[in-house]
C-alpha cells in the first residue's frame, strides 16, 4: 500500500518536531509556514515546501495544521488560498491547535461542504515531547477518518485518545492548559512566598514535590524556575490565549472558572496573542 501523503501546516515549537517526527517515519511530508524560513531546514531533510496552505492540502490525503489560535487556523483553512480550497474529496482534516469549540464546529461545517471530515486532535505536550514523539493526541470526530489519520498521528505520539463526537478534543485541550497554568500560577506564587519567608528553598520545594501537590507539571516547573531557565517551551501569550478561550466555554455552561480568572493576571492580558504566528 502507498503511504499515506500528508501535509503540516503550521511550524512553530510544535510544527517543526511533528513534521521530524512524520518525515523520519518515511511520510511524504509537505508543509507549510507564513515565514518561509522555518522551513528551510526541513526541504533539507526532504519536505516539500508549499507556497500556501491550498498547495499543501492539494498535495496530501491527511491535513494537520498545528497554529496559534482561532484567527491563525482560520486563516490557513479559510479563503481562496487556504487548506479548504485545495484538499481533495474524501481528505481527512487535521486540526491540533488549541482552538475554542465554535471555530471548531464551524470549521467541520466548511469542511463537510467540501466533502472533507475533520478531527479536531489537539495535543498535550511540549516542545520536547513534539520531537520526541512523545505527544497525547485528544480526539474529537468520527470514528473512520481517526482510523484514516491513525498512522500519521502515531508517527508523533505517545497516545491518541478519541473521546467523542467533533468538539470534544477541543474542550477537553482547553480543560487540560487550564488546569496547567493554574498549577504554575500557584507554583510561582508559593516559590514567591518560600523565598521572600526565607524558608530553605531546596527542603521546602522536596516536600511540596514529593507530597500531594507534586503533579508532573509542578515538579518540572519548580526545577525550570530555581534554575531561571527561561527558554521557551511554551509562549506566555498563548497561555493566556488558552485561559481566556477557556472563561469563554466556561460561561457556554454557566461556570464562571474562578480559579483560571485568578490565573489570567495581568501581566497574561498583556501577553494575549494579536497578529495570528505559527504559520
Amino acid at each position: 500500500m502507498p503511504q499515506t501523503r500528508v501535509a503540516l501546516i503550521g511550524l512553530g515549537l510544535m510544527g517543526s518536531g511533528m513534521a521530524r517526527r512524520l518525515l523520519g517515519a518515511g511520510f511524504p511530508l509537505t508543509v507549510y509556514n507564513r515565514n518561509r524560513e522555518r522551513a528551510s531546514p526541513l526541504a533539507a531533510e526532504g519536505a516539500h515546501v508549499a507556497a500556501s496552505p491550498r498547495e499543501a492540502a492539494a498535495r496530501a490525503d491527511v491535513v494537520l495544521s498545528m497554529v496559534a489560535d482561532d484567527a491563525a487556523s482560520r486563516a490557513v483553512w479559510l479563503g481562496e488560498h487556504g487548506a479548504l480550497a485545495g484538499a481533495a474529496r474524501g481528505g481527512v482534516l487535521v486540526e491540533s491547535s488549541t482552538l475554542t469549540v465554535g471555530w471548531i464546529e464551524e470549521l467541520a461545517r466548511e469542511a463537510a461542504a467540501r466533502g472533507c471530515e475533520l478531527l479536531d486532535a489537539p495535543v498535550t505536550g511540549s516542545r520536547s515531547h513534539a520531537a520526541a514523539g512523545e505527544l497525547c493526541f485528544l480526539v474529537g470526530g468520527s470514528a473512520a477518518a481517526l482510523e484514516t489519520a491513525r498512522p500519521a498521528l502515531t508517527a508523533m505520539s505517545r497516545a491518541i485518545v478519541h473521546v467523542g463526537a467533533t468538539g470534544r478534543g477541543a474542550l477537553l485541550k482547553l480543560i487540560n492548559n487550564f488546569m496547567a497554568g493554574v498549577q504554575a500560577a500557584s507554583l510561582a506564587e508559593a516559590l514567591a512566598l518560600i523565598e521572600k519567608a526565607g524558608l530553605d528553598r531546596t527542603k521546602a520545594l522536596e516536600v511540596l514535590t514529593t507530597g500531594a501537590p507534586g503533579s508532573p507539571l509542578v515538579k518540572t516547573l519548580s526545577g525550570r524556575m530555581t534554575a531561571r531557565d527561561y527558554t521557551p517551551n511554551f509562549l506566555m501569550r498563548l497561555m493566556a490565549k488558552d485561559l481566556t478561550y477557556a472563561l469563554a466555554e466556561g460561561r457556554r455552561y454557566g461556570l464562571s472558572l474562578s480559579t483560571v480568572a485568578s490565573a489570567l493576571v495581568e501581566p497574561l492580558r498583556d501577553a494575549a496573542p494579536r497578529a495570528p504566528t505559527g504559520a
